[in-house]
């Protein structure tokens, strides 16, 4: 009996949280990790520049940022997380060339040591 229940509350929360692969986000997500010659200074004008890029360019639907707060020491050095949403590929597809993008990449470059990037489809 547990385990009907078991794959019944399964098939429900698949159901009720998959999201149609057509209605789907698409979340793209970059992590930074700087150079340990990046002033604290640059650092801020990355993080206020990353927020003014968001608001450039109108295919991005959702932006969010922060910095690592893990107690696991896990990040590999990475101190930055930013969260960008589309409607879909396209949306993405508009913002990588874009001249506000290409601008902060030229920026942001030389104070980078690394960068991680993920692209989903949200479920």
């Amino acid at each position: 009996m547990k385990a009907i229940f078991a794959v019944l509350f399964t098939v429900l929360a698949l159901m009720t949280t998959a999201a149609p692969a057509a209605d789907a986000p698409y979340r793209h997500v970059v992590f930074f990790k700087f150079k340990d010659s990046t002033t604290p200074d640059q650092v801020q004008g990355i993080e206020k520049a990353f927020i003014e890029l968001a608001g450039k360019i109108e295919t991005v639907k959702g932006f969010e940022w922060g910095t690592n707060v893990s107690p696991e020491g896990l990040n590999d050095g990475f101190t930055h997380c930013f969260f960008v949403t589309f409607k879909d590929k396209a949306g993405l597809e508009v913002y990588l060339p874009h001249a506000a993008h290409q601008e902060f990449v030229g920026t942001l470059k030389p104070l980078l040591d690394k960068v991680c990037v993920l692209d989903y489809v949200a479920r």
